[in-house]
């Protein structure tokens, strides 16, 4: 991640794709407030495309707006994708382990907001 920041920033400003898992209520709402307002407080611009999916997180494969929101990135539309928190990525390791793999071949980022021990990805 920090790779991918640091050579982004070198060309220019660093866009971030919003995603979320959440419906299309106040909920999805405040979460792209929170990630518009944790972008902001990194100088990172975020994109006028959002991306979301609805319900419990069904597998990666069979999440459109998740899938969207990476072609989106490696297109270059972004140089990062930016979530509230893993769990709404995914919570299998391996999955993980190869959606970065996959995004870092890209040279696009995962990140997410900082919990309240302040880690992020």
């Amino acid at each position: 991640m920090r790779q991918v920041i640091a050579d982004a920033t070198r060309h220019g400003l660093v866009r971030v794709a919003p995603y979320v898992l959440a419906p299309p209520n106040a909920e999805r709402r405040e979460d792209l407030a929170l990630i518009e307002a944790y972008a902001a407080q990194m100088g990172w611009r975020v994109t006028s495309s959002s991306f979301a999916d609805i319900g419990q997180p069904p597998p990666l494969g069979e999440r459109p707006g998740f899938g969207a929101a990476c072609r989106y990135a490696a297109q270059g539309y972004a140089r990062g994708i930016l979530a509230i928190a893993r769990p709404a990525i995914t919570t299998d390791s391996e999955a993980y382990t190869h959606v970065l793999e996959h995004l870092y071949a890209r040279g696009v980022f995962l990140a997410y907001l900082p919990a309240a021990d302040d880690t992020t990805a």
